[in-house]
């Protein structure tokens, strides 16, 4: 019976889902950053908004002159062990528009570990396997592993297709799993 409810606990704690960030039970977007190219010179413009039905809106304009092509947005927090997560849930709703996930064990590290996803225009459940993100740094990807998937301090979404668009994505939640 002992072996039984060690056994059953371990399933528990390895089946729970670990909530990084929920629109729908934060009123606003205070925690969330939004970072344009204008860091090097560029003209996009993003934003973030809370919308009525309690989802995060990150939206604008990426523009090419000056050297630019990004925006992004992200939220930073008080450092997690996630070694008992293998992926990330995110639901959310493009634009049927290319984007990546992104994370960063430590904020203060100048690479991600990301990831690319399409849209669909319709609401979906992306999944990504976080052990598959691999390192970059200004959009080149590094001679590193990927994502030891240990620690996490900071997740992200970003845009740059390479051209001049409008985009909108909205977010439902972000999990662990």
């Amino acid at each position: 019976m002992k072996l039984f409810l060690v056994i059953l606990i371990g399933m528990m704690v390895n089946t729970s889902d670990k909530t990084i960030y929920d629109f729908s039970k934060n009123d606003n977007s205070s925690g969330w950053q939004v970072i344009n190219d204008g860091v090097m010179g560029g003209m996009s413009q993003g934003q973030l908004k809370v919308n009525s039905d309690g989802k995060g809106v990150f939206y604008g304009y990426v523009s090419l002159e000056n050297n630019g092509g990004f925006s992004s947005v992200r939220y930073q927090f008080e450092q997690l062990d996630v070694r008992s997560y293998s992926t990330a849930v995110i639901r959310l709703k493009g634009d049927g528009k290319r984007y990546q996930f992104r994370v960063k064990s430590h904020r203060e590290d100048k690479h991600a570990y990301i990831q690319y996803f399409n849209t669909t225009g319709d609401w979906q459940l992306i999944e990504v396997d976080l052990g598959r993100m691999y390192p970059t740094f200004r959009g080149r990807q590094l001679n590193m592993p990927n994502y030891p998937a240990n620690k996490l301090e900071e997740v992200a979404f970003l845009i740059a297709n390479k051209r001049a668009e409008a985009f909108q994505l909205e977010i439902d939640y972000i999990r662990l799993r």
